[in-house]
């Protein structure tokens, strides 16, 4: 099956620097939990968790707040061919601070979710077509069919850590995608394009031959009226395009 192909070239290729995420609140760990934790992980095993081998990076904006904006390093497991579920971590070292989830679906399930319930979804297209979601490691055509399999699917993401926390606070907070040039902080991406060895440009130009295969897709309009300058990606359409000036 392709997908567990791709999972097994991810697991087996190098991983990128451990460079350290901001500490949580605490007093560092102690000796006895130490040995402790050395033991559980002899003896006990990893369980669902070793499952989590397909690894993509994206970017998230908050729904309601879309100037907040993080990269997200996303442990997926693939559940099928048409459901999967993820941990989000704020980078990819040992010590990363767990941000929340997301579930991934297809664009058929989807279009059996009722009306009320798909303002939670956001589409994938953007984030394919643009070369924002990456899959690390991977080399540019195991990656292309990896993200041909994601196209036309939708995430329902919440974070529950926030940039400037020492510890999960507050309410989970539903984000989103970004589905137009100008949304995106340049920032971001940037730093992620030194990080790797591939640029997103690379990526969206290795990605054209997927255009052919978008669909229009609810809620790409949905952060219009917070970036009213941005401008559409090449097909990435809203099934439901907002009507009228928005400025």
């Amino acid at each position: 099956m392709r997908i567990a192909l791709l999972a097994l070239i991810t697991t087996l290729s190098a991983c990128t620097p451990d460079t350290p995420a901001a500490p949580a609140a605490g007093i560092d760990k102690s000796p006895r939990s130490r040995v402790l934790e050395t033991g559980a992980m002899t003896l006990q095993g990893s369980g669902p968790v070793g499952r989590l081998d397909i690894h993509l990076i994206g970017f998230h904006p908050l729904k309601d707040d879309p100037q907040q904006q993080m990269e997200a390093h996303h442990y997926c497991r693939q559940v099928n061919e048409e459901f999967a579920q993820c941990a989000l971590f704020d980078s990819d070292a040992a010590h990363a601070r767990l941000t929340g989830i997301e579930y991934l679906i297809s664009g058929r399930l989807f279009g059996r979710l009722p009306a009320d319930e798909r303002r939670y979804w956001h589409p994938h297209n953007g984030e394919i077509l643009s070369g924002q979601l990456s899959a690390p490691n991977l080399p540019l055509p195991a990656e292309r069919a990896l993200m041909r399999s994601k196209m036309n699917s939708y995430g329902k993401t919440w974070h529950l850590w926030h940039d400037g926390q020492e510890l999960p606070l507050g309410d989970p907070k539903l984000a989103w995608s970004f589905n137009r040039e100008g949304e995106i902080d340049p920032a971001l991406v940037a730093a992620r394009d030194r990080a790797g060895t591939i640029s997103t440009d690379q990526r969206r130009r290795d990605r054209e031959s997927l255009r052919a295969l978008a669909r229009p897709q609810f809620g790409v309009d949905a952060l219009r009226e917070a970036f009213p300058q941005a401008t559409p990606w090449p097909g990435v359409v809203d099934a439901e395009p907002l009507q009228g000036p928005v400025d």
